[in-house]
């Protein structure tokens, strides 16, 4: 019996686990730094978009290096728990930015809300106090000079 049991938790627990898996809506090829006060990663990895979820991964000789799992009320990466977006930003970028602001930074949306946008081109630049911001047309490039944070996408 208590061998059932515990095959029973452990199927329990491990489907918890996985969840449904979004459908991926885009997937783009990109090098990718992402160098923060705790982690430093910079090689080739996509960035996929569903309508809830943003999924982030960095490889290296075909090795994930990274995994960034994003979705409106959690950030899980590959070499931590989840955590909420302020947690995140806490642990991570060392930083107190908006807790949605990773999700935004990689799907090169405006952060802050918009605050001190302004149009380019092919994009926009948001300067608010040491964090300079930018999409332009296939790049993304987010730096904080008061943390040394650098996020930078060039998609390929």
């Amino acid at each position: 019996m208590k061998k059932y049991i515990s095959l029973a938790v452990a199927a329990i627990a491990i489907s918890g686990c996985v969840g449904e898996m979004p459908e991926y809506k885009s997937s783009n090829s990109s090098m990718i730094i992402f160098k923060t006060p705790t982690v430093k990663y910079a090689d080739q990895g996509f960035v996929s978009k569903a309508d809830d979820e943003t999924k982030v991964e960095i490889y290296s000789m075909g090795q994930a290096l990274m995994r960034l799992r994003i979705t409106p009320s959690q950030v899980c990466m590959s070499s931590l728990e989840c955590m909420s977006g302020d947690e995140f930003n806490k642990k991570v970028l060392k930083a107190n930015y908006p807790a949605d602001t990773i999700e935004h930074i990689f799907r090169g949306e405006k952060i802050y809300g918009g605050k001190n946008a302004k149009a380019l081109a092919d994009g926009f630049i948001q300067n608010i106090g040491t964090v300079t911001y930018k999409v332009s047309g296939k790049n993304i490039t987010f730096k904080d000079s008061a943390t040394g944070t650098k996020i930078k996408v060039v998609r390929n």
